[in-house]
């Protein structure tokens, strides 16, 4: 009777959930996409500022924890893969300014001027650079045959819960959903 042995690889893939990068980058996108739905609810609703500042921190803790996988792991990959660069320096310009709008968020108390504003253009902002990533740059990685999804999958899920985890650490009160506390924006951290 054959007996089933796991090489290493396959151990290491039961331990932390592979999935394609894309697929996992594209449940990002849906996370982000179903809070922002949440959020409009919250400012239509008039909703107390610890519970909207509650969940624009966890927009921009999964926008921050997700771009810099992106940044750190899947465009470098993309852009060994493909001729055609100007797609992900196009995407690192839109992070960019994405990331800007993050600090400014994270800088402020749910009742500041424009804070609803800021949060509501972030996601507007992230809902257009998700739309060319869907539409061009994954389908045009994915095409290449050139990069591992699967290793890079699991790499991107790693480095994520790694920022989430720094995330949480910094700053508790946050995470806990006060939604009260300003950072000031030389506070910011910066990916490691």
């Amino acid at each position: 009777m054959p007996t089933t042995t796991q090489s290493p690889a396959r151990k290491t893939a039961t331990r932390t959930p592979s999935r394609d990068a894309i697929v996992l980058l594209k449940a990002d996108h849906a996370e982000v996409k179903k809070m922002y739905k949440e959020y409009e609810k919250l400012v239509d609703g008039d909703a107390d500022a610890a519970t909207r500042g509650a969940l624009a921190t966890r927009i921009c803790h999964a926008l921050t924890a997700h771009a810099t996988a992106e940044e750190e792991l899947f465009y470098p990959a993309a852009r060994e893969a493909l001729t055609d660069e100007e797609m992900v320096d196009h995407a690192d310009v839109e992070h960019a300014c994405a990331k800007e709008l993050i600090t400014q968020i994270e800088g402020m108390h749910p009742d500041d001027s424009h804070y609803d504003a800021k949060v509501v253009v972030l996601c507007e902002y992230v809902a257009h650079h998700v739309k060319e990533e869907e539409n061009e740059l994954f389908p045009a990685c994915r095409s290449s045959r050139k990069m591992d999804l699967k290793d890079l999958g699991a790499r991107i899920a790693e480095r994520k819960a790694e920022v989430l985890a720094t995330l949480a650490a910094e700053h508790p009160g946050h995470a806990a959903g006060n939604g009260t506390r300003k950072v000031a924006p030389a506070a910011r951290r910066t990916p490691a």
